[in-house]
């Protein structure tokens, strides 16, 4: 892309009144942005309404700063960043079916990421992860090993960069995916020259060597709390499924998982105990049709992707209901405490042991990482996987 049709392109963004919807319409009636504003005022009110057509023959007043802002970013790294335009041919194939695909995607990911991304393909081999941004530490732990299974077996993972489980899954990508394939795609709801939150500038960067960062946000767009929704049906636009690990009732996860579903792609959840309000979301999700799953090999065979050569798991990731045999010479009171958040007066009742002696084993099991304690006064199992 070159300046001048980058410069219509941010042009028509910036136009007022000009949502991607009217640019669609714009665009399929006159074509290239170039050719919008070249149009006569009699051809444009056929399409648009007089006060867009005014919008349209005004130049924007931000239009040189952030022309000037983005062609210096592109120029300053033209390995590794991208600006894709509705219609460009790298642009992703799988956001086209969606009824508001982004007119612009700003891209920024490593030269051999871009190459191996495939973003353009028919079915993007991914999986959106998604979920609580204060997650229980079980629900940190699941994310990460569910991605970096999910990664194993060649799946790109994508998410939103947020706190908690995004973050977890990010993480976990990256260690499980081979050398030379997209770990991640982080989808953000910020301008790219901008990591939010401030928590995870190196995990931004680390996903910049071995994924790529997609917003559709122009650059120096500071977090906008309504930002964030929007980018949620980018997330559930360029992967085959979503996998909620832990949700509220009302979380932002669940309207990526809507989504999805409107899309007609496949939505997993992962059960947790009745008495999290953590695990609500992914129990109101089940009722409604999505897919309970236990392990990363259950999406992979729901997806069709799981063959001998592809995956072959070192361990079976576990949820938060996964039984432990009696045989495994397990710690009676991990075996009390079970999967679930449970208060200490609870545990006392079921194991029989004194508040002195029930609070030194608690905490002989808290440095050793067996388990963690969380807001209330309640203690939760942490599952190995």
């Amino acid at each position: 892309m070159d300046r001048d049709e980058l410069a219509a392109w941010l042009r028509l963004a910036l136009t007022p009144g000009v949502g991607n919807t009217t640019a669609r319409q714009l665009l399929t009636a006159f074509g290239l942005p170039q050719q919008v504003f070249a149009a006569s005022s009699q051809s444009l009110e056929q399409v648009v309404s007089a006060p867009l057509r005014a919008a349209l023959q005004q130049e924007p007043a931000a239009l040189p700063a952030l022309l000037e802002t983005t062609w210096q970013w592109l120029q300053g790294n033209l390995q590794q960043h991208r600006v894709l335009a509705l219609g460009d041919p790298a642009y992703p194939q799988t956001l086209l079916n969606m009824e508001d695909p982004p007119l612009l995607l700003y891209g920024m990911g490593a030269a051999d990421a871009w190459a191996h991304a495939g973003l353009n393909a028919p079915a993007l081999q991914s999986l959106a992860v998604v979920g609580s941004r204060n997650p229980t530490p079980q629900g940190a732990v699941n994310a990460r090993a569910f991605a970096q299974a999910l990664a194993q077996a060649g799946l790109t993972i994508v998410s939103g960069l947020a706190l908690g489980v995004d973050g977890a899954a990010h993480e976990g990508a990256l260690e499980g995916a081979a050398q030379g394939q997209l770990a991640t795609i982080a989808v953000v709801g910020t301008g790219l020259d901008r990591v939010y939150p401030r928590q995870h500038r190196d995990l931004a960067h680390r996903i910049a060597q071995h994924g790529i960062l997609l917003s559709e946000y122009p650059l120096g767009t500071p977090p906008i709390s309504a930002n964030f929704p929007r980018r949620n049906r980018i997330i559930a636009g360029l992967a085959r499924g979503t996998l909620v690990i832990e949700a509220a009732l009302k979380s932002g996860s669940l309207i990526t998982a809507r989504l999805a579903s409107e899309q007609g792609k496949d939505v997993f959840a992962i059960p947790g105990s009745i008495h999290s309000t953590q695990a609500r979301g992914c129990h109101a999700l089940i009722k409604q049709g999505a897919k309970l799953v236990e392990s990363a090999q259950d999406i992979l065979e729901e997806l069709g992707t799981l063959t001998a050569e592809l995956f072959v798991p070192a361990v079976r990731p576990c949820t938060t209901v996964c039984p432990v045999s009696e045989d495994e010479g397990e710690d009676e009171l991990l075996s009390a405490l079970g999967f679930g958040p449970l208060g200490l007066d609870a545990l006392q009742a079921r194991t029989g042991l004194g508040i002195a002696a029930l609070q030194a084993r608690l905490m002989e099991l808290e440095i050793h990482g067996q388990l963690s304690r969380l807001p209330g006064g309640l203690f939760q199992r942490l599952v190995s996987v």
